[in-house]
């Protein structure tokens, strides 16, 4: 069903709904596409039918976006999902990322792609592990604009209570200043709302005369666009290879800066590959370039689909992209933010940046930055400690200095099936 605002030559953006498990991430997606008319009553009422008979009534929204079969089954969202949306100024991409502590990798996936956030927070239940995570993240992936959604207003025990809601946004508020977002405090939408019933979803609430702010509808149309850094050189993180039967290999990604065009040959960093780009192709439809924010497949004239992979960089041969070596070194200033024991050198994580996972070790601990103050050297580091540290990855890994490319130079490290910490690339030693 097509909305009406349906125009494909909208800007396009795209955001991302996080948060913790059961906030009612996939619940707000299903209410906002289903009250802004993108998809019709019936299909819900379908979905309300399916949802019943597996014995989970009310989760007929959700079921919008949770299609695999384990979801249903489970109640939670896995995989990330992909939805197009339009609002009176643009045209969107809906990723619905998952909330639950297992799937926060593809949570990483659907973040890295998104320039957006709605970061969902239960009036009833606060900050979560999950909600800390995936602010830290979101900052970290690049998200520039964020909208906090205070959800379940109507739940019994909060019953639409102004002073539950500034509770709420107290907590939030406080993490979002730890999680770096606390500049921009003053443009960051705080809705209260009830997904489940569509207040201040797209309908204005007639539950809370207190609140004189945006719907979750308006907040969107409203976030302000990101600069496109065009005139940078070409930087495109490889999310996943495909090869495709009668076309080749195509490398699917969202463009980081610069501009990827038609005839021109692109170098992948670091698998040291390059190729002619023959095609471009972005939601179904060929295109002659593609821009900063563009999520695109294209094909590439003499490379195997093998000889590429996930979490390699393209770009142009004249300015390649930068990578480590696994005998090389870079530079990194890290904020521990919950970690369970002690770190010290030798320490050896997964880092996630951009679309790159590589365990890097821990080489030296430069200087550490706390409440305290500074200290040279330490021999060892703790949750709430910020450090500057030289990383040595086990394989070769691309990444940029933040200096020249921030879009790649965040990452986070996970460890044991968390994040505990979040940094930037200052600077990188090359042999």
């Amino acid at each position: 069903m097509p909305s009406q605002w349906e125009d494909k030559s909208k800007p396009h953006r795209n955001i991302v709904f996080i948060g913790h498990v059961d906030h009612g991430k996939s619940t707000t997606v299903g209410r906002l596409l289903l009250d802004s008319g993108h998809i019709e009553e019936h299909v819900i009422e379908k979905n309300e039918k399916l949802a019943a008979e597996a014995g989970k009534a009310g989760f007929g929204l959700a079921y919008v976006m949770d299609g695999l079969k384990e979801e249903r089954e489970r109640g939670i969202t896995i995989d990330v999902a992909h939805k197009e949306f339009f609002t009176p100024k643009y045209y969107w991409t809906i990723i619905d990322a998952p909330g639950h502590r297992d799937f926060v990798k593809n949570m990483i996936t659907g973040a890295s792609q998104a320039d957006t956030a709605v970061l969902l927070c239960a009036a009833n239940d606060g900050v979560n592990a999950q909600t800390k995570e995936h602010a830290f993240l979101a900052k970290v992936l690049g998200v520039a604009e964020l909208i906090v959604h205070v959800n379940k207003m109507d739940i019994s025990g909060v019953d639409w209570s102004e002073d539950k809601y500034k509770s709420a946004c107290a907590e939030v508020t406080g993490l979002l200043k730890m999680a770096g977002f606390g500049s921009q405090l003053d443009r960051i939408p705080m809705i209260p709302a009830s997904s489940l019933n569509g207040d201040n979803v797209y309908e204005k609430s007639g539950n809370c005369s207190w609140y004189s702010g945006p719907t979750l509808f308006e907040a969107i149309d409203a976030a302000p666009m990101p600069s496109k850094p065009v005139d940078k050189p070409l930087r495109l993180p490889i999310q996943d290879v495909y090869k495709i039967s009668g076309i080749g290999t195509v490398p699917v990604g969202k463009i980081e800066t610069g501009t990827l065009n038609v005839g021109k040959t692109v170098v992948f960093n670091p698998s040291q590959k390059n190729g002619e780009v023959k095609s471009i192709e972005m939601h179904h439809t060929m295109v002659d370039k593609a821009e900063p924010g563009d999520n695109v497949g294209f094909n590439v004239r003499g490379l195997a689909a093998d000889d590429i992979r996930r979490g390699d960089v393209a770009g142009y041969s004249d300015t390649e992209p930068t990578f480590v070596r696994h005998d090389e070194h870079f530079v990194g200033q890290i904020q521990l933010m919950d970690i369970p024991k002690a770190v010290s050198v030798g320490y050896t994580p997964v880092f996630h940046a951009h679309t790159a996972q590589v365990a890097v070790k821990f080489m030296e601990l430069l200087e550490k930055q706390n409440k305290s103050g500074k200290e040279a050297n330490p021999s060892f580091l703790k949750t709430g400690d910020g450090c500057l540290v030289r990383f040595q990855p086990t394989k070769p890994m691309a990444i940029e200095q933040m200096s020249d490319f921030p879009e790649l130079s965040r990452f986070a490290i996970r460890d044991m099936g968390k994040t505990v910490a979040a940094g930037v690339c200052i600077k990188i030693e090359k042999k």
